[in-house]
């Protein structure tokens, strides 16, 4: 037997019966041994064929113990619906780029250097709204002292129906349950969350329908609403001075000015308004885009023809909220329009939306495309 273990059965014929059969037995077992290697690899292949191909699509992963869904492309992290404690509404938080690039800001999940820390309500990509039957759902967070937080509502996940992924999509279901102050649920909520990938795209569509429960519900005329999100300061605006804001309540947060070094956000919408004067208008579709290091990235929401108020009003701030408000009209239409929504005992109105994370240089040309595919997919 030679240093690759090979046998040669010949010099059997010179030999006595006890050598013999040491002989045999030895290439018994040198060819037992290269038999099970080749089954293994023959019986492992497959299996390691069939693992990478789990890791390849869309896979929608339920971690309710830890309070999220976690949503991988391809065997990489995209989003994760959460409902940390600290949190009052359940978010998308955080959301990726196809290159793996952060788009939302940390700050107050995980705060990082550099970031504003104004506005602790403004967590991921969310939607509720500021006033409920006179109750704020928006501004409501844990930094408030608890007497005021007792005055505010809450929306808690019940349950999660549906988590599936497949090779191109995946989808999340899921039923919450907006609460006022004493604890009773006024709305119930059932929203479907759709993730689709590309090369150089991740999309989200968010379809919600709000169910009036025993009582009226008015969805009062009020500028913090609805669909929001808040994204990181490499695509906030710059801004040189500092600013102060007041929402609903009357309460001022301060945001302080901070280094624009980096600082490439601008607001676009599909009516050709550019940079701040995108607030307060209507729009079908409003974009952000700007650079993360190297990264283009544009940031897309998709207002649906179906949704009430349509097109929405964007309530698109340069610090870095990037949200729409179909329900609050008085504020941006300086007292021209006025919406106060009514849903009367258990009726029911749906709201559609979808947000795109472009990676590369992004035209409104191509939005359009976009906006029309939207369309056509979602009824």
């Amino acid at each position: 037997m030679n240093a690759r273990m090979s046998i040669d059965i010949w010099p059997l014929r010179g030999c006595t019966l006890h050598q013999r059969r040491s002989q045999a037995k030895a290439f018994s077992l040198v060819l037992g041994f290269r038999l099970s290697i080749f089954l293994c690899a023959l019986l492992t292949t497959p299996f390691i064929e069939s693992t990478h191909a789990q890791e390849r699509g869309v896979r929608v992963i339920k971690n309710e113990a830890s309070r999220r869904v976690d949503v991988f492309v391809d065997g990489q992290p995209f989003t994760a619906y959460v409902w940390p404690e600290k949190l009052k509404v359940p978010v998308l938080y955080p959301l990726r780029t196809a290159q793996g690039t952060i788009v939302t800001r940390g700050f107050p999940l995980e705060p990082r250097p550099g970031e504003r820390v104004d506005h602790p309500h403004h967590a991921g990509f969310w939607l509720n709204y500021g006033n409920v039957n006179g109750v704020d759902f928006w501004n409501n967070s844990v930094a408030l002292p608890p007497e005021q937080q007792q005055k505010m509502g809450t929306v808690v996940l019940r349950r999660i129906t549906r988590a599936t992924g497949s090779k191109d999509r995946g989808q999340l279901d899921v039923e919450t349950e907006w609460l006022m102050p004493d604890g009773q649920p006024i709305l119930r909520e059932a929203t479907t969350f759709i993730f689709r990938a590309a090369p150089d795209l991740r999309a989200v569509d968010r379809i919600t329908t709000l169910t009036a429960l025993d009582k009226r519900v008015l969805f009062h005329d009020d500028k913090e609403g609805m669909l929001g999100m808040r994204v990181r300061r490499e695509l906030e605006q710059p801004s040189n001075e500092p600013l102060v804001f007041t929402d609903s309540s009357g309460r001022p947060t301060t945001v302080k000015v901070l280094d624009n070094t980096g600082v490439t956000g601008q607001y676009r919408s599909s009516e050709g308004k550019i940079g701040d004067a995108v607030w307060g208008t209507r729009a079908r579709w409003t974009m952000l885009t700007g650079k993360v290091g190297q990264e283009s990235i544009a940031l897309v929401i998709l207002d649906h023809p179906m949704n009430t108020g349509f097109p929405t009003y964007w309530h698109a701030r340069g610090y870095g909220l990037f949200a729409a408000n179909p329900l609050g009209q008085e504020i941006f239409s300086n007292g021209k329009e006025k919406l106060n929504f009514t849903l009367e005992p258990k009726q029911s109105v749906t709201f559609r939306y979808r947000l795109l994370i472009l990676s590369g240089p992004t035209t409104p040309e191509q939005v359009e495309t976009q906006y029309r595919k939207f369309v056509s997919e979602v009824r």
